[in-house]
C-alpha cells in the first residue's frame, strides 16, 4: 500500500510547502520542526492500521473502556537527516523501540557514488512492527540498504517505509525490493538529476537540518 499525503488536504501539505520552501529553508530550527511535525502527522495515519486491544482503565471516578495499540513497535531512522522526522514518530510512539543506520553516499570524482553503510543500532525485530524513516527516498538505495541491513535482528510482522519527499523512481525500486511493506510520503516527485537529487524535490535535507557538510 502507498500513501500519498499531498492527495489527502490536510494541515500537512503546509509542512510540505514550508520544508519545500528555499526562502524558510534558511530557518534550520523551522525546518527540523516542520519534519518533526510531519512526522506526526504520518504517525497518526499509521496508529489507524495497527492492531488494538480493548481494557479497562480505573479513573478517580470509576472504570473506563478504552481501546490501546498492542503492536511492539520499533522506530529505525537514517543518520543524519533522519533525526527530526524520526523524532515526530517518537512523540507518538513514545514507547517504541529504536534503531539507527548510519548510511551515507560516497562520491567519486566521475561523479558516481556508492552506499556507505558503517554503523547500525537495533532491538531485535521479530514479530514487531519496523517503521523506517528517511526525509528523501531518491533513487531507494539507502533505504533499500538499510532495510537489508536491519533484518539481520529479526523478522517483522510488518514494514512501513515512510519518507517526506519521494522520486518515482525511488519508490518503484523500493517496491521491487519489499513488495509486502506500506510506503508512507508526503509527495512524490517525478524527476532525478544526474546527481540522483529529486526535483522539485527540497535540496539536502540533512545539510537544511543541521548545516552543511565537507564532501570527501
Amino acid at each position: 500500500m502507498n500513501f500519498n499525503l499531498s492527495e489527502h488536504p490536510s494541515i500537512a501539505n503546509q509542512f510540505i510547502a514550508e520544508i519545500r520552501d528555499v526562502h524558510l529553508q534558511q530557518d534550520s530550527m523551522r525546518f527540523r520542526r516542520n519534519l518533526e511535525r510531519l512526522g506526526e502527522v504520518i504517525a497518526y495515519e499509521i496508529s489507524k492500521t495497527l492492531q488494538y486491544t480493548d481494557k479497562a482503565i480505573e479513573t478517580p471516578l470509576g472504570l473506563a473502556e478504552v481501546s490501546t495499540p498492542q503492536n511492539d513497535i520499533v522506530l529505525a531512522t537514517i543518520l543524519r537527516a533522519g533525526l527530526p522526522f524520526h523524532q515526530g514518530f517518537l512523540n507518538y510512539f513514545d514507547r517504541a523501540g529504536n534503531a539507527f543506520v548510519s548510511a551515507y553516499r560516497k562520491h567519486h570524482k566521475d561523479g558516481t557514488f556508492e552506499i556507505n553503510l558503517e554503523y547500525i543500532s537495533c532491538p531485535r525485530l521479530d514479530d514487531c512492527t519496523l517503521l523506517i524513516s528517511d526525509p528523501m527516498l531518491a533513487t531507494g538505495a539507502s533505504m533499500g540498504l538499510a532495510i537489508k541491513e536491519l533484518l539481520a535482528f529479526g523478522q517483522p510482522k510488518k514494514i512501513h517505509i515512510v519518507t517526506a519527499i519521494a522520486s518515482t523512481y525511488g519508490l518503484e525500486y523500493i517496491q521491487r525490493l519489499y513488495p509486502d511493506a506500506d510506503v508512507w510520503m508526503g509527495a512524490c516527485d517525478d524527476e532525478l538529476t544526474a546527481k540522483s537529487y529529486i526535483v522539485p524535490g527540497l535540496g539536502d535535507a540533512g545539510d537544511l537540518a543541521f548545516g552543511a557538510k565537507t564532501q570527501e
